[in-house]
């Protein structure tokens, strides 16, 4: 178990790319004119692998994503119930321990919708459910929109929720057009594009691969350009990192447990923990903005600005090792047994 385990954790190219993806961004991130730049080249990337997933999955592999309820289910609980309760009864802990506001920021975290785009691109790398992890990661943020601000009203007593039906029209053209579109124009140009796709399978890898390190590269931009290492004292930042991955692999390894638990296959089990155990910075800062008007919004965004760049580096490290591997496949169901992460392996 031990040797298979360090097997596992080696390093590889990608994951070494990663690394320097947050280097790079860490040193030079992109700000200014390059940022807009830089956005403009993660949405192209993004919009370009849903069209080449559209242009390769089947009319019946789409319909099966959509009508898999089960799954879909399950994944918004985990969205909108499992994290909720996770940081209500975490509270006696992390109020004394981070202070009220940044507590309320975990609480934040904890009541927003699911990224889309990493989401979708980590399934596709792990070779999960595809289709299943478009429906669920776009309808989750579409939800999260309408969900969120209620459950802030609910759980966080002295925000101020409120119902911005231009926020929500902006975000569904947003993913209408970064996503939907794209995977639609790919779909119908199956005809013509279906063959070259199926004969050049490292495109699809590149591609993959590349959006994730653009996504990551800009994120952390953004993060770095908002003073995450400078207007943070060490200790809040290094207490709010350790909570940061406490939850993640909470979430990880409840989402794995629940996916052997409930049956679904190995592509259902990695979409559900790849779905499942995400939080969107995109969705998370405008709203708060109007959610939290007037408030220490910058303390209440930074353990999501944090615990995002960790969702980054983790679950693409996760993905490319569960990326068509046998000798992982066989880790995952052995650990599986053991009621342990490795349900998302394949």
């Amino acid at each position: 178990m031990f040797q298979s385990l360090l097997r596992f954790l080696k390093i590889d190219r990608f994951t070494f790319l990663l690394i320097v993806a947050v280097m790079v961004a860490t040193v030079l991130p992109a700000h200014g004119r390059g940022m807009p730049v830089a956005q403009m080249a993660t949405s192209m990337a993004i919009g370009l692998l849903f069209f080449l997933h559209g242009a390769r999955l089947s009319r019946q592999a789409i319909i099966a994503g959509a009508t898999h309820w089960r799954l879909h289910l399950i994944i918004f609980s985990c969205t909108f119930i499992l994290f909720p309760l996770l940081g209500i009864i975490s509270r006696p802990i992390l109020e004394p321990l981070l202070t009220p506001d940044l507590y309320k920021g975990v609480l934040y975290l904890c009541v927003l919708p699911a990224t889309v785009q990493s989401a979708i691109a980590f399934t596709s790398v792990a070779r999960g459910n595809i289709p299943a992890a478009i429906c669920s990661a776009s309808s989750s943020s579409i939800l999260g929109i309408f969900i969120t601000p209620m459950l802030v009203s609910l759980l966080i007593t002295d925000g101020v929720a409120t119902s911005d039906s231009q926020l929500a029209l902006e975000a569904i053209w947003e993913i209408t057009q970064q996503l939907l579109i794209p995977f639609a124009l790919g779909h119908f140009s199956r005809p013509f594009t279906a063959g070259f796709i199926s004969r050049h399978g490292f495109l699809m890898k590149f591609v993959d691969q590349g959006s994730i390190l653009l996504v990551v590269y800009v994120a952390f931009s953004a993060a770095v350009n908002e003073g995450l290492w400078s207007q943070t004292p060490l200790v809040a930042l290094l207490l709010l990192v350790l909570v940061s991955v406490v939850l993640l692999v909470i979430v990880l390894l409840l989402t794995a447990l629940i996916g052997k638990l409930m049956g679904f296959s190995l592509e259902d089990r990695i979409t559900l923990v790849f779905c499942g155990s995400k939080k969107s910075l995109a969705s998370g800062l405008p709203m708060a903005q109007v959610l939290f008007a007037g408030q220490a919004v910058g303390a209440i965004v930074l353990p999501l600005m944090i615990f995002h760049q960790i969702q980054l580096m983790v679950c693409a490290f996760i993905a490319a090792r569960l990326s068509g591997r046998k000798e992982e496949v066989e880790l995952l169901e052995e650990i599986g047994e053991g009621a342990v992460i490795s349900p998302v392996v394949k």
